[in-house]
């Protein structure tokens, strides 16, 4: 009987593991090919998984609640087509004896192997049949660019591929990332997640004996009347993050008053205009978005992250933007290439992502490989903070709250007390690799972009 593995997904940079929320099948429901199988939720994200197979549940292996390895199997599929000619408990044995995830194929002398490794793209079996039938090679079928989950091959992708080739069309192919990039990239994540999780694990383990010690170290009071509630999952992570963060980089913040006069005023005079053309609230955030991205594309080392003794200047912008959820907490979508996105191009992704998020819709792509991360408190009137640093970046920016202040400004006939928007920014930085000089040049540069604006 042909069977398929279905592995807990990695969802993010650095993310090692993830725990079921719920289940969407049961065992022995028919699922079709992106029918939801269950609901995940990490320190990043919480996503919705798709089936990449037709078939039949035979076995969950886990239940809701359950914190999984990624790459662990979690449920096995008994493929479309497919009759019971073994039992479920002796398909689990042998599934979970495999180090691979393997769809069992009656063809020997297809062209197309069906055994994936690790971090390979799921290949459903339609596709591959219908790989086999073009006689297309492993080679080609890697270059087609997929349009489904984490970026897999569907149906449609292969069939239209295989169309335009043989109407003569040369059709469009994915790059494939040079070697050497891939390898530093695995070589990072996996020292970064090799010094991450033992201090997540020694915490959680130290409060864990502390709780079960007969004399606590540290004994908080409970007095009558008093509530306890438990973190809900997504705190504690946030909770273990953040204390991570203060742990691996020394903190210094920076702040500086910004005259943003200029940009209130030409708010003013476009919001109108903006939200009849593209459909969307014209806020200040892309142009705080677009003042970031020219000051990062000066100051290289503030868009990176620390390995041991080694900097990582990134090549990429992509900027991170702390949006607060309706149960209280937060989630950091990303906006990739800030840098190549107009102003209405990133006010664009800004209420998209930001819609996705308070939904729950993000998808593992679109929290993922942030390089500098913007956080504004002013939303909530706040003035004046000091945020802390979304590991593996090296610097955030703190937005307060824009408000009418009396100002000493400069005129041909002298100066002149007049009323002016001022607002605060404030940069937490890696001190490492961030000394206070590159951190107090780079926020003036975005004042400074901010106080000229002239979009």
């Amino acid at each position: 009987m042909a069977t398929f593995e279905i592995k807990m997904p990695k969802l993010g940079e650095s993310i090692t593991e993830g725990t079921i929320m719920t289940w969407s099948v049961k065992v022995g429901d028919i699922i079709k090919e992106d029918d939801i199988l269950f609901e995940v939720s990490t320190a990043k994200v919480s996503a919705e998984i798709p089936s990449p197979v037709d078939g039949k549940i035979l076995k969950l292996l886990f239940k809701e609640g359950d914190t999984v390895a990624v790459g662990t199997v979690v449920a096995i599929v008994q493929l479309d087509g497919d009759s019971d000619e073994e039992a479920p408990e002796e398909i689990t044995e042998k599934a979970l004896s495999k180090e691979e995830s393997t769809v069992t194929s009656s063809s020997s002398s297809a062209p197309i192997s069906n055994v994936k490794e690790e971090d390979a793209r799921w290949l459903s079996p339609i596709v591959l049949q219908i790989a086999q039938e073009a006689q297309l090679s492993q080679e080609e079928l890697d270059t087609i660019p997929g349009t489904g989950y984490s970026g897999r091959l569907s149906k449609k992708d292969i069939k239209d591929y295989v169309d335009q080739k043989k109407k003569g069309v040369q059709p469009s192919v994915r790059t494939a990332e040079p070697k050497a990039v891939a390898e530093a990239k695995q070589t990072f994540e996996a020292k970064l997640v090799a010094e991450v999780k033992p201090a997540i694990e020694s915490r959680s383990a130290t409060v864990s004996e502390t709780k079960s010690a007969s004399a606590p170290l540290l004994s908080i009071p409970v007095s009558e009347g008093d509530e306890v509630v438990e973190m809900d999952f997504v705190r504690h992570i946030i909770a273990d993050h953040m204390v991570l963060s203060k742990n691996v980089s020394p903190h210094v913040t920076t702040v500086v008053e910004v005259d943003v006069t200029k940009l209130v005023r030409w708010r003013e005079r476009n919001k109108e205009a903006f939200a009849r053309r593209e459909g969307i609230s014209l806020t200040y955030m892309p142009a705080i978005v677009e003042a970031v991205t020219k000051a990062l594309q000066e100051f290289r080392y503030v868009n990176a992250s620390v390995d041991g003794y080694r900097m990582i200047l990134k090549k990429k912008i992509n900027i991170g933007v702390a949006v607060s959820l309706n149960d209280g907490n937060l989630i950091v979508p990303v906006i990739h290439n800030a840098d190549k996105l107009s102003l209405s191009g990133l006010a664009g992704s800004i209420d998209t992502l930001a819609a996705k998020a308070r939904n729950n819709k993000l998808s593992p792509d679109d929290i993922q490989g942030g390089t500098f991360t913007i956080t504004n408190f002013g939303t909530f009137k706040n003035i004046i903070g000091t945020p802390i640093i979304n590991q593996p970046e090296v610097a955030i920016l703190g937005v307060g709250y824009i408000e009418k202040k009396p100002a000493v400004v400069e005129t041909p006939e002298g100066d002149t007390i007049a009323i002016r928007h001022k607002m605060y920014l404030s940069l937490s930085y890696d001190h490492r690799i961030v000394n206070g000089a590159m951190g107090g040049a780079f926020l003036k540069r975005i004042a400074d972009y901010l106080e000229n604006w002239n979009a």
